[in-house]
């Protein structure tokens, strides 16, 4: 009230502004005397002027305004000049087929922001995304109180072996399946593909587990120099498959998918920021995802509602 009596040099103006009664200024102004031991304001004319205290008073008032305005409210936002840190949890698989789109969409959109990116077992173990650490996930998903997610695409996981294994000729029978031996993919302990065992668990097939490593990249090197086998992300296949000499494994199993999420905690929901982060990697993540399969039928992949080699 002070601040605005101050700007003003009127008790009547400055009652206006504050959509007050002149009386209820002139009583907060006397409690103010009161506490301050000191006039404030005396009259000049049809104003008042400030004393030497109150004059002395107004920068700090203003500056105590100003933060408490900024406390309350936040920066001022602009996509065109943030320089906000923001954090993207992500597994290896959308790294390296979905990172890319995302990183250069948010060069254009939002060019001065810095972006970090973190593992799905660092994320874990940071709490989650009910943590401080993370502003969004994007993978499987992630359930709990207060996260929110929205599907972005659904990604087929196949079966695939080194160029030049026995099953890489053609579809294998349920006997060659549980006979083969496989790299399973953990992107933190105990994070397996839940879909995964329940399509083997539908033609009564246990996998016979060789090597669990934490990462799909890793999987895909196994396999090339190896007989094992592995299930991956097809969209990875895509990429890594003509580098590494990577089949595709045709199978009786019926055909699995993961859901891909864009998730995040309700404590980001509403800050301008990370909702403009949010909205940038959505666009990018689903407009990469739809290129891929143009290009990937293009090339003779099979379409994406058809029978996919499992």
């Amino acid at each position: 009230m002070l601040d605005v009596v101050l700007a003003e040099r009127s008790v009547a103006r400055a009652a206006r502004r504050l959509h007050v009664t002149p009386s209820a200024v002139s009583n907060a102004l006397a409690r103010l005397r009161a506490a301050l031991d000191d006039p404030l304001l005396v009259r000049s004319g049809r104003g008042v002027v400030p004393t030497p205290r109150a004059a002395a008073l107004a920068p700090a008032l203003g500056r105590a305004l100003r933060d408490l305005d900024q406390a309350v409210h936040g920066d001022a936002f602009d996509p065109a000049t943030t320089d906000r840190e923001l954090t993207l949890a992500m597994a290896d698989v959308i790294q390296v087929v979905k990172l890319p789109a995302i990183v250069a969409a948010l060069a254009t959109k939002m060019p001065r922001a810095r972006l970090r990116v973190l593992s799905i077992d660092t994320l874990v173990a940071a709490g989650g995304l009910a943590g401080s650490e993370v502003d969004v996930l994007v993978g499987a998903g992630e359930t709990g109180p207060g996260v929110r997610a929205q599907a972005l695409y659904e990604e087929p996981i196949v079966l695939v072996a080194r160029a030049g294994h026995p099953v890489a000729r053609g579809r294998v029978t349920k006997t060659e399946l549980a006979a083969l031996r496989h790299v399973e993919v953990q992107v933190a302990p105990g994070f397996g593909n839940r879909r995964l065992a329940t399509s083997y668990a539908a033609v009564s097939v246990t996998r016979d587990l060789a090597v669990v490593v934490p990462t799909f990249t890793a999987a895909a090197a196994v396999v090339a120099r190896t007989d094992l086998v592995a299930s991956l992300p097809a969209s990875l296949v895509d990429v890594l498959g003509p580098r590494l000499a990577l089949r595709r494994v045709a199978t009786p199993l019926p055909p699995t998918r993961t859901t891909i999420h864009l998730s995040w905690h309700a404590r980001t929901d509403q800050d301008p920021a990370r909702r403009a982060f949010r909205e940038v990697v959505a666009q990018a993540a689903s407009t990469a995802h739809a290129f891929r399969e143009v290009v990937a039928r293009a090339a003779g992949a099979a379409p994406r509602r058809t029978p996919q080699a499992r």
